[in-house]
């Protein structure tokens, strides 16, 4: 399925989206987007800091959108389906946390590296 397939199930997108960070390294910068983003957002909510939410923004998708162009090599699902990408963003970290990753990996066809 291309990035810009129509995908109308968030059941059909996360195969696709675990597709798209097949390299360990890309999904490594999403873990470092994600952990910096969130603790930006913990931050803004326990100081009232509002310069915090665009640094949140940039912690988040800079990591990742090099992680695209420089490992991966294709577009990032965020252009095509920004809700979706979030919350697997999340997911996929969740997985790799909780130890469930390689088995969602394997189920979207992604070999073990």
């Amino acid at each position: 399925m291309k990035t810009g397939a129509a995908i109308a199930r968030y059941a059909d997108f996360w195969p696709y989206y675990l597709r798209e960070h097949s390299r360990p390294l890309t999904r490594g910068f999403h873990y470092f987007g994600t952990i910096c983003a969130t603790l930006c957002l913990f931050a803004l909510l326990a100081t009232g800091r509002l310069w915090l939410a665009p640094i949140a923004v940039i912690m988040g998708y800079g990591p990742a959108w090099a992680a695209h162009f420089l490992v991966e090599r294709n577009r990032p699902a965020t252009f095509q389906h920004p809700l979706w990408s979030l919350v697997s963003d999340y997911r996929m970290a969740w997985n790799w946390i909780i130890g469930g990753l390689n088995r969602e990996l394997a189920k979207a066809g992604i070999p073990a590296r």
